[in-house]
């Protein structure tokens, strides 16, 4: 009984030492409360992106085999590590300016109109997988007009 007091008095008198004296330092317990869908949907877009781009990586590699007198033992280096770790996060990047690009493109021509909240995209739109891309990237609505 004594040492959960003690243990408890301590605690609070070292945290509240260590915190500056504007911080309330309280304890949480965790939420429990699941991620919203706009959250899921953007994630899910960012590693559609990634695993994209984690294939054209692997394709590198592969011709990098074929081509290039390069061993086997080469690829499992840390190097070829942070160097695949760098192309696929350049790649989320480029397929970010791509997809925004095709957005304004889309806007520009007409086939995607913010029509109020959620943005309308026509059926004839030539870059209809990017602009709903950038959708999923940036968690905005959008309906997709059928024929």
């Amino acid at each position: 009984m004594y040492g959960r007091r003690f243990c408890r008095r301590f605690r609070q008198r070292v945290c509240r030492r260590i915190a500056p004296r504007y911080i309330g330092v309280r304890f949480f317990r965790p939420r429990d409360h699941a991620m919203k869908p706009v959250t899921i949907d953007m994630l899910r877009a960012h590693l559609l992106a990634a695993s994209l781009s984690a294939m054209g990586t692997e394709v590198l590699a592969l011709l990098a085999l074929l081509v290039l007198p390069v061993c086997q033992q080469d690829f499992s280096s840390t190097s070829f590590q942070f160097l695949a770790l760098a192309l696929i996060a350049s790649g989320v990047v480029v397929m970010r300016k791509f997809a925004h690009t095709a957005f304004d493109l889309a806007i520009q021509s007409h086939h995607a109109t913010p029509a109020g909240r959620p943005v309308l995209i026509e059926a004839d739109c030539p870059r209809r997988w990017f602009v709903v891309l950038h959708l999923r990237f940036t968690g905005r609505p959008f309906v997709l007009a059928g024929h």
